[in-house]
């Protein structure tokens, strides 16, 4: 029986298989052409993955990018089927193997039923063995490859491109948590902006995250700079800026710091007892935006608490499933089976 462990994220899927590592990183992204047949509108999947992504803003007018998962949420059932069966199939599992695959699904703190409802609908639509779920942060600690222990609580901040899960727990549960709808896209969608504003220049999504991820950080001394290539608002003409990474450190940080008041707000609520393990244990960081030169730091002088960070920030929850499915103790304490 194979077992994989699978975070099927707004902007990126990422799957595990024990003893191989992390074997698919790609776009959940799918490019579909809109058509008229004799049953009225229909969908024809164009491409899949990363060369979908590469799709956005340079797709003919009858196609669509579509991202059938946002914020931890299915919201395009068939079309999420069909990208999953895509990204196994890549790592070769036909649906026939996968009849012989159990799956470990990464779900957001908190997830509500009707959410875990259309996974297990996704499982089947896959023809996955046996579904198991479990949340990010339990998964995301345990990418830092360290334990969870019953007695000492554990605090994880995992920072997603649509969705930050924040939540201080052991090994009985969760003790305080939630999840919000803040994470690395805001970022984009708010230097789109402010380069129309402030430079006079239009550019797009893909554009806009490659600055974030080029010439991002919170580094006082830090100066990258990139030249952003887009059109003149004005007159539509191709134009080209220069950006460093003073330019954008208010983008970044307005939107982490609105995180941050909502882990505040988390470390409020706790126990005496439980508030004084966090101090001494710290902070886990995990999650795109972690991997942005000066955000540990940043976070750690803001509200006063170490910060752990793991080598691979955007790989740790999907690394962490992996880990409980190869501990049959893990996986009954930390995960529920698929009924």
């Amino acid at each position: 029986m194979k077992r994989i462990a699978i975070d099927f994220g707004s902007g990126v899927t990422k799957i595990y298989m024990p003893g191989c590592g992390v074997v698919l990183m790609e776009a959940t992204c799918i490019a579909v052409e809109e058509y008229e047949d004799k049953a009225g509108r229909a969908l024809s999947v164009k491409a899949y993955g990363d060369k979908a992504k590469a799709l956005s803003g340079r797709a003919a007018i009858n196609t669509r990018i579509v991202r059938p998962v946002r914020e931890g949420d299915i919201i395009h059932e068939r079309l999420a089927a069909e990208l999953l069966q895509y990204f196994l199939e890549k790592i070769e599992i036909s649906p026939r193997r996968a009849r012989h695959t159990e799956v470990m699904f990464i779900l957001p703190c908190g997830v509500k039923p009707e959410v875990a409802a259309k996974y297990r609908r996704l499982a089947d639509e896959c023809n996955i063995c046996l579904a198991y779920f479990t949340v990010t942060p339990f998964a995301a600690v345990l990418g830092h490859n360290v334990g969870i222990s019953e007695a000492m609580p554990t605090f994880s901040l995992d920072i997603g491109e649509t969705l930050t899960n924040i939540a201080a727990f052991s090994r009985d549960g969760i003790i305080s948590g939630l999840n919000v709808n803040i994470g690395g896209s805001n970022i984009d969608v708010r230097l789109i902006d402010e380069l129309a504003e402030n430079f006079n220049i239009k550019i797009g999504a893909l554009t806009a995250e490659r600055l974030k991820n080029t010439v991002g950080s919170l580094l006082h001394d830090d100066n990258k700079m990139t030249v952003v290539d887009g059109r003149d608002v004005k007159t539509g003409a191709p134009a080209s800026v220069a950006i460093n990474s003073d330019k954008i450190y208010g983008a970044i940080t307005e939107f982490l710091d609105k995180i941050l008041s909502y882990v505040s707000k988390v470390l409020s609520s706790l126990p005496a007892e439980v508030a004084s393990a966090v101090m001494r244990g710290g902070i886990y960081l995990s999650g795109g935006l972690a991997k942005l030169d000066g955000v540990p730091e940043y976070i750690e002088e803001k509200i006063k608490i170490p910060v752990n960070l793991p080598e691979e920030a955007q790989l740790a929850a999907v690394i962490g499933g992996g880990a409980i499915l190869s501990s049959d103790e893990l996986l009954t304490r930390l995960a529920k089976a698929d009924d």
